[in-house]
């Protein structure tokens, strides 16, 4: 029976909106979504509530719970977070292991997260391209080992990358935009790309894509 995997990348943070939100954040790697990106997590759930997925992993940042939270609403699933879906641990991008934010203030802001759920891998601080990516392929792997009907993960630029290299050898040379969508889909043993950072269910959309 065929099996899909729906990739998808968090919709706008608010430090590409306000770069100043940095300088004086308690979490400065971990920033929420921006007004702009709460729109499109809105739009990528309405995309998806007719399709049959029945598991959703999350990176454990703020954006991208912020995300499946508002996709998990309209599919009415769960959120397991899931550490080897996060962010690149990248030492240009950050000075030290990024902090996110603890379950004690996820817990009632989120109510659908899955705190039974346990994490299969967690990354290392830093990490290169390479380890990204043998890190998220890893990652989609192993659930794929223990979950065998649809599911859609919601993660970051390198993080749908690195899923969808995982399971498809050519991935086309295309930018992956704040909240696209990626469809892989599994028939007997061969993993079919139908396509690829997809953003034809948004009404905004960056004029210049950024990986982190």
């Amino acid at each position: 029976m065929p099996q899909t995997v729906w990739i998808a990348r968090h919709g706008n943070r608010l430090d590409f909106v306000n770069p100043e939100w940095f300088n004086t954040a308690t979490r400065r790697y971990d920033p929420p979504l921006s007004d702009d990106g709460f729109i499109q997590a809105a739009e990528l759930g309405q995309r998806l509530k007719s399709e049959n997925i029945k598991h959703l992993f999350v990176s454990p940042f703020l954006r991208t719970i912020q995300t499946a939270h508002e996709v998990a609403q309209v599919i009415n699933l769960p959120m397991k977070l899931e550490a080897g879906l996060g962010e690149w641990h990248n030492s240009e991008w950050m000075t030290e292991s990024p902090e996110i934010h603890p379950q004690e203030l996820l817990a009632t802001a989120y109510p659908t997260i899955n705190w039974s759920y346990q994490s299969q891998i967690y990354p290392q601080y830093p990490e290169t391209k390479a380890d990204v990516n043998q890190r998220t392929a890893a990652t989609v792997k192993q659930l794929l080992s223990k979950y065998d009907e649809d599911i859609l993960i919601v993660g970051h630029g390198a993080s749908v990358f690195g899923v969808t290299q995982g399971l498809v050898a050519d991935i086309p040379d295309a930018k992956i935009a704040l909240c696209s969508l990626t469809k892989v889909v599994r028939d007997a043993d061969n993993w079919n790309l139908e396509f690829y950072a997809d953003i034809s269910h948004l009404s905004q959309t960056e004029s210049q894509v950024r990986l982190n």
